[in-house]
């Protein structure tokens, strides 16, 4: 006695709708999910309008008012080592108190600092620590525009 066994049968399936009156596709589009999106950036839109209506009131200045300048004095080091405030030559010592004597003017001072580029750098260090320790808020280098290109 042989046993065969028996290939499964292979199932077949429905290619129609069991209840459906025609076999066309649906062609209606499901627009609950666009609606619901929808309302909610309207929610949002509705929010944020009442933010962006509050004012800020700011005082601003008139334009008729006008600052005078304040006082340029100028600094230079030349390649000696040696300083000149506004063109008078100043040892360490008169420097520090002509400088002390600028940083106290109520006025407002600038102070511009040119050096010479054959000048050695600890002599130039030197010189904006004094500046630094003056107190002088309001410094600017000037004449660097020949260090521009080291050709």
């Amino acid at each position: 006695m042989t046993v065969h066994a028996q290939k499964p049968r292979a199932r077949r399936f429905r290619t129609t709708a069991r209840f459906a009156a025609t076999d066309r596709p649906m062609s209606q589009l499901n627009i609950t999910p666009l609606i619901d999106v929808l309302l909610v950036l309207l929610v949002m839109l509705m929010l944020s309008i009442p933010a962006a209506l509050h004012k800020v009131e700011v005082n601003l200045p008139s334009g008729g008012t006008t600052t005078e300048p304040a006082i340029i004095h100028m600094l230079q080091l030349n390649s000696a080592g040696e300083t000149l405030l506004d063109g008078e030559r100043l040892d360490d010592l008169a420097l520090r108190s002509a400088l002390g004597k600028l940083a106290e003017d109520p006025t407002g001072i600038q102070l511009h600092f040119e050096t010479d580029g054959q000048a050695r750098y600890e002599r130039f260090d030197k010189v904006v620590a004094m500046i630094k320790r003056a107190g002088i808020q309001k410094i600017g280098f000037v004449g660097n525009q020949q260090f521009a290109s080291w050709d």
